[in-house]
């Protein structure tokens, strides 16, 4: 195999050979920076998955071991996700019954499977499927997410069981047994929970969570909580699971693919659209199919590695581009400083209280809730905000994974019914392809004004553009255009 071949598939050869020492230090502390976050991040969202805390570190680590090599963007950062995480744990505990050992089995086999589907979307060049998927529909799902976290995690907050069943199960169930409170908890999940909504607002992307855990570990031996009734996570083994597949059967992965699938499009949906927020920040390419190859890999290695499915995390990946990062090798570093308290210090976590990781669940997933998208789609695109409903009350009455499913059906009915497929008749040469949102009003066709960038609009490329990798313009359509008026 060409060098320039293996270069094109690993983006990574190309970088490093013009990669400038001096970089060098800023993508260090940018690592450490982005671990911080990820450390607690990783716990909650193994908790959201009815895992156990190591499985998110597991996650994070080796997908970002080798997701660096083979993403395209320079400050994607690879992790375990909120959406993600609550679709891995509703779905598998009907299917488990309870089984802990089996439980964590079946969330590296969906991994697998998620590895599987996005390699056969890279080969397939299939980057552009995910934009079908409507961002009035992600932002519904997103909101009907959060409320659905919140069912789940109050209860912790407040120092009691929960339930385990749909939004309405949960919160009739919260209400119902709020009288078996926990003062203490409540108290030491209450100081966490403000100490991270003041470090949100004066102290965006900086890792106050892991302060906060860190703060929740002491006062927890220090003051005893654990005999006063606050529950503790419990133990966090050390050092590094063997590398193997898990045990799942081959009539497991029949009952698994759907999950797979909705896993699989909640992250490359996710990842493109970090991809695309940075491109249009800072300038650049962005390559859908790259990131998918990369989701392949590094949903590959967390698989054998018991993790549970990964993809890009927008805050995650904030917190890369804020810490100063320069090249991916950023999340490279972070993974290794999670690797160095996977091996010497993971033990330590094992005091961590459950309410004060609930407190960090909660305040990571507010950004989840987008009012304000929902207010502004109000205001100027009533059928997108009657589709935002449509997916957000799926997710609430019919859970999680078919939310994902019944937000792909009305995404693919946009698509049916869009008037992309008019201009497609008249001009077959530029079939469009759906793209992504934009905000703004600029007109974003390759070929053609009948289609105004809004609220509700799509971006559309055209498909000789997407053949021959050009970006959106560059075939020469609208000089063709402006030259025959």
């Amino acid at each position: 195999m060409s060098s320039p071949s293996l270069a094109r598939w690993i983006p990574a050869l190309t970088w490093l050979r013009s990669y400038n020492r001096s970089w060098l230090r800023s993508d260090i502390l940018a690592g450490i920076t982005l671990a911080a976050y990820l450390l607690p991040a990783a716990l909650g969202d193994a908790s959201l998955a009815n895992l156990p805390p190591e499985a998110g570190l597991y996650a994070c680590l080796f997908g970002g071991l080798v997701f660096w090599a083979f993403c395209g963007s320079r400050y994607t950062a690879i992790s375990v996700t909120s959406a993600i995480s609550l679709v891995i744990g509703t779905s598998l505990g009907e299917m488990t019954g309870g089984n802990t050992m089996r439980f964590s089995a079946l969330a590296a086999g969906t991994a697998l499977l998620v590895s599987f589907i996005a390699f056969i979307a890279w080969l397939a060049k299939a980057g552009v499927m995910v934009n079908f998927i409507s961002e009035s529909v992600m932002t519904g799902f997103k909101c009907g997410v959060a409320l659905f976290l919140a069912s789940t995690q109050l209860p912790k907050l407040f120092g009691f069981h929960g339930a385990h069943g749909s939004f309405w199960g949960n919160a009739g169930f919260f209400f119902k047994h709020l009288g078996e409170t926990n003062s203490i908890s409540l108290l030491v999940g209450g100081i966490a929970l403000a100490f991270l909504i003041i470090g949100k607002v004066f102290l965006k992307h900086k890792p106050v969570a892991l302060f906060v855990v860190i703060g929740g570990i002491v006062a927890a031996s220090a003051l005893s909580l654990e005999a006063r009734g606050v529950k503790l996570i419990g133990s966090v083994p050390q050092g590094l699971p063997p590398l193997r597949l898990p045990a799942v059967y081959w009539h497991d992965l029949n009952e698994l693919l759907p999950l797979a699938l909705a896993c699989f499009l909640l992250g490359a949906v996710e990842t493109a659209a970090i991809g695309r927020m940075f491109v249009a920040k800072h300038g650049g390419r962005f390559d859908a199919n790259q990131e998918n190859l990369a989701l392949a890999v590094s949903n590959l290695v967390a698989g054998v590695g018991s993790g549970f499915p990964v993809s890009g995390g927008t805050s995650q990946s904030l917190v890369n581009e804020e810490g100063g990062a320069r090249t991916p090798l950023s999340t490279a570093l972070a993974a290794v400083f999670i690797l160095v308290v996977v091996l010497f210090f993971s033990h330590l976590l094992s005091a961590l209280p459950q309410p004060v990781l609930a407190a960090v669940v909660l305040v990571a997933v507010a950004s989840l809730l987008k009012l304000s998208t929902l207010k502004e789609l109000w205001h100027n695109d009533r059928p997108e905000f009657v589709v935002a409903m449509a997916a957000f009350l799926g997710v609430l009455t019919s859970g999680l994974l078919r939310g994902v499913m019944i937000g792909a059906a009305i995404s693919l009915v946009q698509l049916i019914v869009s008037p992309a497929h008019r201009f497609a008749r008249t001009n077959p040469r530029h079939a469009p392809f759906l793209g992504s949102r934009t905000a703004s009003g600029q007109r974003t066709n390759c070929g053609s004004d009948d289609f105004p960038a809004g609220i509700g609009s799509r971006l559309f490329q055209c498909g000789l553009c997407e053949r021959n990798d050009l970006e959106p313009g560059e075939c020469g359509a609208n000089d063709a255009k402006a030259g025959g008026a």
